[in-house]
């Protein structure tokens, strides 16, 4: 194990951000951090953070503070000075005041299971942890809305609307360790994202603590509100950095009765994007239409040990469509299983019951942490129009093959989000710090070409926002640091955050 700059470098699964980044490279501006402009949490602060949500709630302890100091973002980790719980709005409201009159830099964090990098304390400062703020405040089956707090697991909160009979849709990846707030801030998406929509699509209200501990609320329970500017969709994605969100208003839908899940092999990893494009030009939307290349069945494979169908094809198509006619999904899953055949499946598998569902999920979900652990990696989430997959696909195949080097593939196909690993596998490390660079840049470039952007839910964060400029014009930037100082004039709420370096 290694140290470098704050950062530890694991030689088995991550690498050192510093050497890969060097300037030589040609890759923008260096990641780095501006020079320190806030100041050290004193022993008064920690009594005033004390007197606000009690003793046991604020850490300071190396082993205590230890896990809010990464998350999931390969092995970056930066210590914070201090962790606080509160519980409610007020105990926000207050320690936010207390930090911002002090120029405490602050960081909210959810469940940790971000991979950009937004939940790293890299100025140090508090961790505002809404890990006690997990109540499901109210389920309103009159307006199909219910009332969270930030802390509220994302499954959890399936389960509990489920069981009203109620349906909310986002299901990212990780949803059984994710919260609500955390999905907020990084407008999370997952593969029912496809006919669904993601997170933005579902937050109708919000109430909100600025920096310097002024509360405010947008939106509310109202299908329709064309009142002012819509600030509830600016802070949707914002990623923490514009407040702190401490209650959330989620649009629910009545829970679907039915559902099929197929599963399509194929030779082919174009024949299989270009399958996806007819299904939806016989204007079937599945719930979830999910890509898997060959490389990263066979790593799921391995890490849970059991066989998985057909691995031994290029890629593999695994689709669910839901509704509340069976009569009508059945007619859906025959026309879509002929568009896969005819466009170079090898045949298509239906999960006739909810255990080989669950089996076929399972397999998919456990890809990422599977295809990671196979060596050092970075993952880049990319999205380009669904139209334009097939060319991505293309591009990302030829982008490994020119450069040498490992890529996997996965996502969401049916919304053009795939997620493109990059292994270090049989080269050296002059070689892996010379390479990515150059393949991300590349691959980011291309996504750009074909109408994409660099991220499609994981947001950007610590480690993506060197590459802002490749994706948003200099006008889009400079807005969107007036914005920021517009809301966080002293720069508090998760600096080092979104926007490229001054």
């Amino acid at each position: 194990m290694a140290q470098v700059k704050g950062i530890r470098l694991d030689r088995q699964r991550g690498f050192g951000i510093f050497p890969l980044f060097e300037n030589r490279y040609h890759v923008l501006s260096e990641i780095k951090l501006e020079k320190p402009k806030f100041r050290k949490v004193t022993p008064e602060i920690v009594d005033g953070l004390r007197r606000i949500v009690g003793d046991q709630h604020v850490l300071m302890e190396k082993h205590d503070i230890e896990p809010y100091s990464h998350d999931e973002t390969e092995d970056f980790v930066f210590y914070p000075e201090v962790v606080v719980r509160p519980i409610a709005t007020p105990d926000v409201s207050e320690i936010l005041r207390l930090c911002h009159e002090n120029y405490i830099p602050v960081t909210s964090r959810g469940g940790g299971t971000g991979l950009s990098g937004g939940a790293l304390p890299v100025h140090g400062g508090v961790i505002l942890s809404t890990e006690r703020m997990n109540r499901i405040i109210e389920i309103d089956r009159e307006n199909l809305m219910a009332t969270v707090q930030p802390g509220v697991i994302t499954h959890n909160f399936h389960q509990a609307v489920e069981a009203e009979g109620l349906f909310y849709p986002v299901d990212p990846a990780s949803k059984e360790s994710c919260t609500i707030g955390g999905n907020v801030a990084e407008c999370a998406g997952g593969p029912r994202a496809l006919k669904y929509g993601v997170t933005r699509d579902y937050v109708y209200g919000l109430t909100c603590v600025l920096p310097d501990g002024r509360i405010f609320k947008t939106g509310g329970k109202l299908l329709k509100n064309v009142t002012g500017y819509n600030l509830t969709h600016l802070i949707v994605g914002s990623e923490g950095t514009l407040c702190v969100v401490t209650e959330i208003i989620l649009k629910l839908l009545p829970l679907p009765q039915h559902k099929r899940t197929m599963l399509a092999p194929f030779d082919s990893l174009t024949d299989a994007a270009r399958a996806l494009t007819e299904i939806f030009n016989a204007k079937i939307i599945p719930r979830a239409a999910e890509f898997i290349e060959q490389k990263a069945i066979k790593a799921a494979e391995e890490k849970l040990e059991k066989p998985f169908p057909h691995s031994d094809r290029a890629a593999l198509l695994l689709f669910e469509i839901d509704g509340d006619r069976a009569d009508i999904l059945d007619e859906q899953a025959e026309k879509i299983g002929e568009i896969c055949v005819e466009h170079g499946a090898v045949d298509v598998f239906v999960a006739d019951n909810p255990d080989k569902q669950a089996e076929l999920w399972q397999m998919r979900r456990n890809i990422g942490e599977a295809v990671k652990s196979i060596a050092i990696y970075k993952e880049e989430d990319t999205v380009v129009p669904r139209s334009r997959l097939p060319e991505l696909v293309e591009k990302i195949a030829s982008i490994s093959k020119k450069h040498g080097i490992l890529t996997i593939s996965y996502g969401h196909a049916g919304d053009g989000n795939i997620h493109v690993n990059i292994i270090k596998k049989n080269i050296s490390d002059d070689d892996w710090n010379i390479k990515v660079p150059l393949v991300i840049e590349e691959l980011f470039r291309e996504v750009v070409i074909l109408g994409g952007s660099i991220s499609g839910e994981h947001g950007i964060g610590w480690v993506q926002k060197k590459y802002l400029p490749l994706a948003l014009s200099p006008v889009e930037i400079e807005l969107m640091r007036m914005i920021k100082k517009v809301f966080d004039p002293r720069g508090i709420l998760n600096p080092g955050k979104l926007l490229p370096d001054e």
